[in-house]
């Protein structure tokens, strides 16, 4: 485990040491979890952004049909030409 030296504003620090006795932790462990929990987070975003862009099935992924082809619809098994039951 290695320290780290951070910068901050008074007013956060006192905030920061209130938290840290209101949770019954100290401000380092509460800055550490924090940093943990950041770097978690940030990598289920990238494992999450690299699935989408690896899915084939995207909304660029199927072939579209040619435009003003009429899709086939089929009733009983036989092709409907729209003559039948007129």
């Amino acid at each position: 485990m290695k320290n780290l030296t951070i910068t901050v504003e008074d007013s956060v620090l006192e905030w920061a040491r209130v938290e840290a006795a209101r949770r019954g932790t100290s401000v380092s462990r509460m800055v550490g979890e924090f940093m943990a929990e950041l770097q978690q987070r940030e990598d289920a975003y990238e494992r999450a952004y690299l699935a989408w862009r690896t899915d084939e099935r995207s909304w660029q992924g199927g072939a579209m049909p040619p435009a003003g082809a009429a899709a086939a619809r089929t009733i009983g098994g036989r092709r409907k030409t729209g003559q039948e039951g007129a």
